[in-house]
């Protein structure tokens, strides 16, 4: 057994996590500094942020809706921390909710800001599993070698294990990671629950810079899970 080494919580190997594939969801979306502002406004970076947020929160409510149950975060900065987040504190109402935790590597987190490494800290400590995909304590990513696959094995072994996925996805953005998953998803037949900055863009235009009229304007949104389990 491995311990994480921002939480220092225990983490077991991928061949050890144990879910219902019909029930559970993946998360992949894009790190904070891919998102452009509103009206390309740096003033309007927060309201944004805040917009995306609350489009991913409101996806994850659906699912739940549905039915499913074990939410899998691929632990990175931007999306994938915002969602294990709102995991968390949904969980504290809804007993029936597990959040999964799947890192590519045990030092993934190295280079992660004093702020997201926090909130990775938070996450994992709150988390009912974590797990490396790559048990190798002293691998590192590299983009040249059998180091070079790290994040892809982890997308993939996230979309393996669930029935659907829940994607934050701009058009255009083929070289991203989180396009690599939706690719494979689609490949492999899973539900796929998208949305991008321009839907994004849309609920602001809708709803005004406002937080509290954001989400409001979220709840109008059509449950995108029409899959019944």
């Amino acid at each position: 057994m491995l311990n994480s080494l921002i939480s220092g919580m225990p983490v077991g190997s991928a061949s050890e996590l144990h879910c219902d594939r019909s029930r559970t969801v993946c998360i992949t979306g894009h790190r904070e500094k891919n998102i452009l502002p509103y009206k390309g406004d740096p003033l309007y970076s927060d309201i944004t942020l805040g917009a995306v947020k609350m489009m991913l929160y409101r996806y994850i409510d659906m699912a739940a809706e549905r039915g499913y149950t074990d939410f899998i975060s691929g632990l990175a900065t931007g999306a994938d921390l915002w969602a294990a987040e709102y995991i968390v504190r949904k969980k504290q109402i809804d007993p029936r909710i597990r959040l999964i935790g799947a890192m590519p590597y045990l030092r993934h987190a190295e280079r992660f800001s004093r702020d997201y490494a926090a909130l990775l800290d938070y996450v994992e400590k709150n988390a009912d599993v974590l797990v490396t995909v790559n048990d190798d304590p002293d691998i590192v990513y590299s983009k040249h070698g059998g180091a070079a696959g790290l994040y892809r094995d982890r997308n993939y072994y996230m979309v393996d294990r669930s029935a659907a996925v829940i994607a934050f996805l701009n058009e255009g953005s083929f070289a991203s990671g989180t396009s690599q998953t939706v690719n494979y998803a689609y490949r492999n037949g899973r539900l796929i629950c998208r949305f991008g900055i321009n839907d994004v863009y849309g609920l602001i235009d809708r709803a005004g810079a406002d937080l509290r009229s954001i989400r409001r304007e979220t709840a109008f949104l059509n449950n995108v899970f029409d899959t019944v389990l």
